[in-house]
């Protein structure tokens, strides 16, 4: 006669060093075989939708910062986009050219830390030193830039705070030929360890057709296999202008879709990022970045949804205006909240650690799924 098994129930998190944040995973367990996974959120209660509503709309650039804190320029990309968008104003060309290098910058800095963490979590520590030493230096020119490494106020409504430091665009060039042989380095530590292709290959694979229903957006998408990036197919601010690729998933370790593709495509997203930057460097055009600020930002009664490739994925702003000062209400579509709710599909059927490298692997910040 078979044996049957009591099915157990396990709290994973918001303790666990590896849930990259204060979220609780409810697992149903059959032994060691996961059945059901139930993320549980509202820890942070940042109330970033509510905060907005007492804010003039330049005081809310800062909250924005604090949502996805590992992509805070982008965050205010998108902010900035949408209210331009509800205002009906055109930023200088200069403008335009200095958002993008920040943009993609913040990209890389924050892909450093998907992969490094990832790297930890799968048990690999030099990795993790590794891509954070780098991060270090791409900080280190947003400090040059606004004074500030991670909460940065430096993208405004119709323009930004102040123009480049003198020596940017070197220390940028620098950092752009420093950093193309470290995605080589990052490859023969991580990319290619057989341990780390064992935990990550056929390991939580999602299909596209899956990807698409549950509205999965950014690498997460686009590793399985699936080529949508909003830069190109429905692009904002000056992304045109570049050439560049978008990568996806091969299933090169395993099935399309699987955590290690969803680790690499990340990988040659950053390579991608350092083309935009250096061609965004070299024909990056004078002017002044303050000259289509508003005295004050007061738009129309409407409506508007503008939406960006954040690092995650789709970062969409949805804003209504009443005609005042204030916003009358914004709601925000975060990638990490989104892709939160794939979890169950990921997870069952595999084993209980095999949930970390699940997790690691869609890359969540919960800053912005407890918005």
């Amino acid at each position: 006669m078979a044996l049957k098994t009591e099915q157990m129930v396990l709290n994973m998190g918001p303790q666990h060093p590896s849930t990259h944040g204060v979220l609780r995973l409810e697992l149903e367990l059959e032994g060691e075989i996961i059945t059901k996974v139930t993320p549980h959120i509202g820890y942070l209660h940042r109330c970033f939708e509510k905060h907005t509503e007492a804010m003039t709309y330049p005081q809310v650039i800062p909250y924005t910062d604090r949502m996805d804190y590992l992509a805070s320029m982008y965050n205010e990309f998108g902010y900035a986009v949408a209210v331009e968008r509800l205002l009906g104003i055109q930023v200088p060309e200069r403008v335009d050219f200095i958002r993008v290098i920040m943009g993609e910058f913040q990209r890389i800095a924050s892909h450093l830390v998907a992969i490094g963490t990832y790297g930890l979590d799968i048990g690999a520590f030099t990795p993790f030193l590794y891509c954070f030493r780098d991060r270090e230096r791409i900080l280190s020119l947003f400090e040059m830039t606004c004074g500030a490494r991670l909460l940065y106020n430096y993208i405004w409504v119709g323009g930004l705070s102040h123009d480049l430091h003198p020596d940017f665009v070197r220390s940028a060039k620098e950092f752009v030929t420093y950093f193309r042989p470290k995605i080589k380095e990052l490859n023969d530590l991580l990319t290619n360890n057989k341990i780390f292709i064992d935990r990550t290959a056929n390991i939580g694979i999602l299909p596209k057709e899956t990807a698409i229903n549950y509205g999965i957006s950014g690498p997460n998408l686009r590793a399985s296999g699936f080529k949508w990036d909003l830069r190109k197919d429905d692009p904002y601010s000056i992304y045109n202008k570049f050439d560049f690729d978008i990568p996806v998933g091969q299933g090169s370790m395993g099935t399309v879709g699987d955590c290690w593709d969803r680790y690499y495509v990340r990988i040659l997203e950053m390579e991608e990022s350092l083309k935009i930057i250096e061609q965004a460097l070299e024909i990056l055009p004078e002017g002044d970045v303050t000259s289509a600020i508003p005295k004050r930002i007061k738009p129309p009664v409407g409506q508007v949804y503008s939406r960006v490739e954040n690092p995650r994925g789709e970062l969409g702003y949805f804003i209504i205006s009443n005609g005042q000062v204030n916003p009358f209400r914004i709601k925000v579509r975060g990638p990490s909240f989104v892709h939160l709710g794939v979890m169950n599909e990921l997870c069952k059927g595999h084993m209980v650690a095999d949930i970390i490298a699940i997790l690691g692997s869609i890359d969540i910040v919960l800053g912005e799924v407890d918005r």
